[in-house]
This record gives structure tokens, C-alpha cells and sequence, in this order.
């Protein structure tokens, strides 16, 4: 688990195993065991580390394997892989569990679909009309000032 998110979070910043040792304060010696898989660090050197590469030491430390895809590496701070999902014949989806735990999602709930030339996200309803009602006064307050 961690040994493989540390690999591939490396290849993913571009860093050699000098780089990340340098950063962290160890040896590449050191690094080299933890990607290994031979030692693991001390949660100051997980701190360091989800630091470095811009996530969380849950994160770090957890694996994800998506089905039909494989392992994928751990999610930027902040933000959440949850996985996939099917579209089923009357394009109708299961939003996963962790999801809906998160959120507060309940059954009858209103979602927004939002889109980009990237995907597909869906906000509570609540939330996106909160959003529109503060840049709608943001907006107001611009055009009087005008």
C-alpha cells in the first residue's frame, strides 16, 4: 500500500528518490527501503512526505484499486477518488456510499449536473443556489458601485 502510492506519487512529480530524501531530511538509502517495502517511516516522515507530494497521510497510506482500471494513486488534498460507477440502460447511476456519507445525500435529494469538456460533477442543489445567491449579490453590489 504505502510503498506503491510513494512510487507512483515520485513518477507522478517527476522527483528522483534523491529529490524526495532531500526534502524529507533522510538518506536515499533510506527512501529506497520505504519503496521497497523493507522499512516504513515514522508518521513525522508520513507528515513530511504527504507534505511533499500534496496529499493526506490517510491517503498516503491507503490503496485504491478501481475496477477495470487498477491502482490508482492517491487523491490531492482536498479532493476525493471514489472510484466508478456503471451507467445502466436508462442512464441512471449508484452514487457510492462514502459519497452519500459525506455528503448527507439522501433518497429523493436534488443534485446539480455540471459539466466541462472533462467530465461530469454533481453538487447538492443547496449548495449551488448558495454559491448563485452569493455571486448574484457580489454582482448587484458590482453594478451599483459602477
Amino acid at each position: 500500500m504505502l510503498k506503491d502510492n510513494l512510487v507512483m506519487l515520485r513518477n507522478i512529480h517527476g522527483f528522483s528518490q534523491e529529490a524526495i530524501s532531500e526534502k524529507i531530511g533522510i538518506s536515499r538509502q533510506a527512501y529506497a527501503k520505504w519503496e521497497t517495502g523493507a522499512t516504513v517511516p515514522d508518521i513525522e516522515k508520513c507528515s513530511l512526505l504527504a507534505e511533499v507530494y500534496g496529499t493526506t497521510i490517510d491517503s498516503l497510506v491507503r490503496t485504491e484499486p478501481v475496477e477495470g482500471v487498477g491502482m490508482i494513486p492517491p487523491a490531492p488534498k482536498g479532493k476525493n477518488i471514489w472510484g466508478s460507477v456503471m451507467v445502466n440502460d436508462r442512464g441512471q447511476i449508484v452514487i457510492p456510499k462514502g459519497v452519500r456519507d459525506l455528503f448527507g445525500l439522501t433518497g429523493g435529494q436534488r443534485l446539480i449536473v455540471l459539466s466541462d469538456e472533462h467530465g461530469i460533477a454533481m453538487i447538492p442543489d443547496e449548495a449551488f443556489m448558495k454559491s448563485m445567491k452569493k455571486t448574484m449579490e457580489y454582482m448587484e453590489k458590482k453594478l451599483d458601485e459602477a
